[in-house]
């Protein structure tokens, strides 16, 4: 017998003797890891009688994440497909459906293979994947100790950044940002005259002016020039 047979036998005896026997205070371990960031894990021992939103709220207690995000377990095979749904605040076309709420449902009803697999979304707006693996079973239970607790804890949790809502401006702000203008006597017919200055301080369209009149006035003084030298050659 190999070791992986005999490892698969302890476990299955494992789970039949904690289905058969409730008096035993079996724990369950799981692993939880991110999809995409394979070096963040997680280990959670946990109660069979607890729910999955014990488990939810473990999990976030180790990630730093707030909890209080739609998110759900799927019953999962080896390759990680998702099956049934567990949810924890769905939507309402779930409710309507009749999904399976994470409060409602003990972990025990849903463990019926020693490596059972999870596979677990987080945060339906902004979701992070993670697998959740069923890693051992233990028979009894730590004296004195709470449970769910995190047993190992290797990495950092990616960090997640929330979106920042700035408060819209109020007509009372933006009048205020203005007040100025009543300090120092503005007239609105001078509105037109400000905003054809230049960062000088220069009325463009002034400056326009005098431009167009100085031009005007060098035509006037070569056309006199002209004027007078056609006089001199008529003597």
């Amino acid at each position: 017998m190999n070791r992986q047979s005999y490892t698969n036998i302890v476990d299955n005896l494992y789970l039949w003797a904690y289905n058969t026997k409730k008096h035993i205070m079996a724990i369950y371990r799981f692993k939880i890891s991110f999809e995409d960031y394979d070096d963040v894990v997680r280990e959670i021992d946990i109660r069979p009688s607890q729910t999955f939103e014990d488990l939810h709220q473990a999990i976030h207690r180790s990630t730093g994440y707030h909890a209080e995000k739609s998110s759900s377990f799927y019953l999962s095979n080896d390759q990680w497909i998702k099956n049934e749904e567990i949810a924890y605040l769905p939507n309402q076309r779930k409710v309507d459906k009749g999904v399976k709420l994470m409060s409602k449902a003990k972990l025990s009803a849903f463990i019926d293979d020693p490596h059972q697999k999870f596979y677990y979304t987080y945060d339906f707006d902004k979701p992070l994947d993670f697998h959740v693996e069923l890693i051992k079973i233990l028979l009894n239970d730590e004296v004195g100790k709470e449970y769910p607790c995190v047993v190992r804890s290797l990495g950092e949790a990616p960090k997640i950044l929330e979106s920042t809502i700035l408060p819209a401006a109020t007509s009372n702000d933006l009048i205020g940002e203005f007040d100025f203008l009543n300090e120092i006597d503005f007239d609105p017919k001078d509105a037109e005259e400000i905003e054809n200055m230049n960062e000088m301080g220069i009325n463009t369209e002034d400056k326009e002016e005098d431009e167009h009149d100085d031009m005007m006035d060098e035509f006037s003084d070569h056309d006199e020039y002209d004027a007078d030298d056609s006089h001199k050659d008529d003597y």
